[in-house]
């Protein structure tokens, strides 16, 4: 994929109308992935076709922008309170995590003036929710807007997998990138030419009970030297059988999930989220630790249903399924072991983008 410039893209806006007095800012949230993952990736989607299910949540990745009048770009990480500035007509080779999603962000929009980026996400660094896609999606959304060109949202998520994938190397599938920029409850479904994003359309009754049951446990960051998603593709290569069947179960799995959803069986689909998160562990061993695994044979024993852990592995989030009077149990005795609990809620949107003239 070559870059995308206006020149390439139907013209939305007159780009004389950005000025330094215009604040543009885009927001993206983050996801939970409930069975699929690992089928999005092309060495398993481009031979058997691979889905995932997964809905977006109230959590996101922020990103404002405000024009300059000279090609220098100030990016600063609110969170850290990281800052890095460069021109556009230098090229520079630094390597910054974040930083360099904006710069490969900047030549595949074809950017030529210069601007202040600030950032932030609600999740932290390798918690297991989508949160680099959503970032990479953030900036992309802002940069649509100040380059004020059209790009519909099969275009943005293939874009977003090009830079995070193809132009910086980062390990992973394609769901994220499609979860954050559509929004909402979907089915992802993935082959060698496209993909395809289907709406579930629940009940609002089992939204909101399967709402009412989920909650997210914290077991810490992720290690991002442990490669686990280069092991199970090599894995996956080699054509070891225990791999190549776990990833066809994981597959049905997604359709199984769909209809229990649709068809209200919440206890059946936490029970799934169990087979699971046993069958991501078949694969390899070490998506888990010992300490992720005393957390969710704590949250089972205090009464949970299922659950997953979320993302890679390795750490991040676990997702938990919870009957109405072992919620405090499961909570209670997670935090005693070192876990942090937070609940959530799931949001239909996707990937925002306005402009403001606000602080």
């Amino acid at each position: 994929m070559g870059p995308i410039t206006s020149s390439t893209a139907s013209v939305l806006y007159d780009r004389g109308s950005v000025n330094t007095n215009t604040v543009i800012r885009a927001r993206a949230p983050l996801r939970i992935s409930f069975v699929g993952g690992g089928t999005d990736l092309p060495h398993y989607y481009e031979e058997h076709g691979g889905a995932v299910l997964s809905s977006t949540i109230n959590r996101y990745a922020f990103a404002t922008l405000r024009p300059r009048n000279d090609d220098a770009v100030c990016i600063t990480a609110l969170d850290s309170g990281h800052t890095a500035t460069y021109k556009l007509s230098e090229e520079t080779s630094d390597a910054d995590g974040v930083f360099d999603l904006v710069r490969a962000a900047i030549r595949r929009m074809g950017v030529d003036k210069g601007f202040d980026l600030d950032l932030r996400s609600d999740a932290p660094r390798g918690s297991g929710l989508g949160g680099s896609s959503a970032m990479t999606a953030a900036i992309l959304g802002a940069l649509i807007e100040y380059q004020g060109v059209v790009l519909d949202s099969y275009e943005i998520a293939e874009l977003n997998y090009t830079i995070e994938r193809l132009d910086l190397g980062i390990a992973g599938g394609k769901q994220d990138q499609y979860a954050t920029t559509f929004g909402g409850f979907n089915l992802i479904e993935f082959s060698k030419d496209h993909g395809l994003v289907t709406p579930l359309r629940l009940p609002p009754n089992v939204l909101s009970d399967l709402e009412h049951h989920l909650v997210l446990c914290y077991t810490g960051k992720i290690r991002p030297t442990l490669g686990l998603v280069e092991s199970r593709v090599h894995a996956y290569q080699r054509g070891e059988s225990t791999v190549l069947d776990g990833m066809r179960r994981l597959h049905a799995m997604v359709y199984e999930a769909k209809e229990f959803l649709l068809k209200g069986r919440i206890q059946d689909f936490g029970s799934l989220l169990d087979e699971g998160m046993t069958n991501k562990k078949k694969m390899n061993p070490n998506v888990s630790t010992p300490f992720i695994d005393e957390l969710y044979d704590t949250a089972k024993k205090s009464g949970a249903i299922g659950g997953k852990l979320l993302g890679a592995g390795g750490g991040g989030y676990l997702l938990l399924m919870v009957g109405e009077r072992q919620r405090f149990k499961v909570f209670e005795n997670l935090q005693k072991a070192g876990g942090v609990m937070t609940d959530f809620s799931f949001q239909d949107r996707g990937l925002n983008a306005w402009r403001s003239r606000n602080f």
